[in-house]
């Protein structure tokens, strides 16, 4: 029997620094709790962080695949990917920012669609230009997560992609909101920020998921999600990254905190 195929994901936002880049390697730690096969996939490809983050040297990125794949050496995808625990591998972005312009956009539709038959999840993590590359990612993949923070910049860039959104009919998206990326910019509330950008704020983050030594963690290459004393610790925070997981796989499950009759 053939194996189903993943699901694939597009963590993206409207302007840098966000936290993009945490929230996937965290979202990737959900998904290990709900026991799935992941890749992570960088594809900011001049500057991304997923092997600095999670602290794994390599020795293949997605320009070898690209370039593997043009020149018909391509074999296996598991060749391309590095491990970093039992569950979760990745694809990181190109070692050389020079190869960056070798890597044309038409290639990801056959890496998504090889990403998707080796994994369960497909997590990509991306800039926040909306240049070809990342439009037709985002066009190519089963949903967008869109990551916003309480910065009057990114409201105001949010609301452009939104409007962009709306006007091409794209509605397969979730949204955001991350308060512990800054817990000192609370400058508008969940409502005005609805207002602002004309649009649902699906999850919320709160600032108390803020993590002070987050480079100890990114030094020591750990998950913080995949920690034990995470879901206790920071239980709402938990709780909204489970249903949130759940929601983007689409699955018919109990989400954790409802209530039982």
């Amino acid at each position: 029997m053939s194996k189903s195929k993943g699901k694939s994901m597009c963590v993206f936002s409207s302007k840098g620094g966000v936290g993009k880049t945490i929230i996937t390697t965290n979202l990737a730690g959900i998904f290990e709790h709900l026991e799935k096969k992941i890749l992570i996939l960088d594809l900011d490809l001049s500057s991304g962080g997923i092997s600095m983050a999670l602290n794994r040297p390599f020795e293949k990125t997605i320009f070898n695949f690209v370039d593997d794949y043009n020149n018909n050496r391509y074999e296996e995808f598991k060749n391309y990917v590095t491990k970093y625990d039992d569950y979760i591998d990745i694809l990181p972005c190109p070692k050389d920012p020079r190869q960056c312009n070798k890597i044309d956009s038409k290639y990801m539709d056959i890496l998504i669609d090889k990403a998707e038959s080796n994994y369960d999840v497909v997590l990509i993590d991306t800039n926040h230009i909306l240049n070809e590359m990342n439009v037709t990612t985002l066009d190519k993949v089963d949903t967008i997560l869109f990551i916003l923070s309480n910065d009057p910049l990114d409201l105001k860039n949010m609301k452009s992609l939104m409007s962009i959104f709306k006007d091409s009919n794209i509605t397969n998206y979730k949204i955001l909101l991350n308060n512990s990326r800054d817990p000192y910019k609370d400058y508008f509330s969940i409502f005005d920020i609805k207002n602002i950008i004309k649009s649902n704020i699906d999850y919320t983050l709160s600032s108390n998921f803020y993590i002070k030594n987050i480079d100890d963690y990114v030094m020591n290459g750990e998950i913080i999600t995949l920690q034990n004393k995470m879901a206790i610790t920071f239980n709402k925070d938990y709780e909204t990254l489970m249903n949130m997981a759940l929601d983007l796989l689409d699955e018919k499950k109990e989400k954790v905190g409802d209530v039982h009759e």
